[in-house]
């Protein structure tokens, strides 16, 4: 078998092993949502409980994204430029997230914040409700999404010299001109990039936000959530309507992704 009969066969079994896999489940989500027409399909995505699963998905994506931004940039930087003890573990416990179960994940919210937590009568105190609540759901999002940002970051900026932060030190500038200045450059690109993953992970993400959230309609259902309480009362049409939405979005980080990977390449090539 030569070299480029081999190339075909690998590249039509990869080829139908995706479409089978990947094209074909997605393009089923698009055709049912436009079963009924556009009109059955507008009137699905304007209803108020999925309107509001949209805004609560926005906002829990959101926030999710800015705080672990900040996080990833200051844990990044710590691991990259600075010797400590506990590294080690500490970059560990970053990748934990990766490593457990959502369901587990929302399970471990329950109990820190739930009625049998010590924190339960803290926060009752101030009149704060975590379980069964969009501030539970938006700590879900982020804990699940914490090591997505930070895995792009560590690894371009471990093969980065120290030199330039070091220079910019001993000429007095302040930690914030040393960033802005001279590291953010370098890292913008797997900066976006990161959050390009996370946002997508955050968007789809079920099994935990499923157990902190309570499935309260209209208050705590995000998207995924939404979808499954549709098609649980068997309104298949606005199930996948509002599927779609997720595709949609999902393609379109996918854009984004091999626009920004596509720009990292010539700019490495520069």
């Amino acid at each position: 078998m030569n070299e480029r009969m081999t190339k075909t066969i690998l590249i039509t079994i990869a080829t139908v092993f995706l479409a089978v896999m990947l094209v074909a489940p997605l393009a089923v989500v698009m055709i049912e949502a436009l079963k009924q027409g556009v009109a059955v399909y507008w009137a699905s995505l304007q209803e108020p409980y999925a309107q509001k699963a949209i805004y609560l998905t926005i906002f829990t994506v959101v926030v999710a994204i800015t705080l672990n931004s900040i996080f990833s940039i200051l844990a990044a930087w710590a691991i990259t430029k600075f010797d400590f003890k506990g590294k080690i573990v500490f970059e560990s416990l970053i990748q934990l997230p990766l490593a457990i179960s959502p369901v587990i994940i929302g399970l471990m919210l329950i109990l820190m914040y739930g009625r049998q937590s010590p924190l339960y009568t803290i926060l009752r105190d101030y009149d704060i409700s975590v379980v069964f609540s969009i501030i539970g759901v938006t700590i879900a999002v982020i804990f699940v999404t914490i090591p997505f940002i930070v895995q792009e970051l560590v690894p371009l900026m471990k093969v980065q010299s120290r030199s330039e932060e070091e220079a910019a030190t001993l000429m007095g500038a302040s930690w914030w001109t040393i960033f802005w200045n001279v590291t953010f450059p370098n890292i913008r690109f797997a900066l976006m990039y990161g959050i390009v993953l996370a946002s997508s992970r955050a968007m789809g993400e079920f099994g935990a936000v499923s157990v902190i959230s309570g499935h309260i309609r209209g208050r705590t259902n995000t998207l995924p959530l939404h979808v499954e309480l549709l098609y649980n009362e068997y309104n298949f049409t606005a199930a996948f309507a509002v599927a779609s939405v997720l595709v949609m979005a999902s393609i379109i980080l996918l854009i984004i992704r091999n626009i920004l990977e596509w720009i990292g390449e010539r700019r490495l090539q520069e």
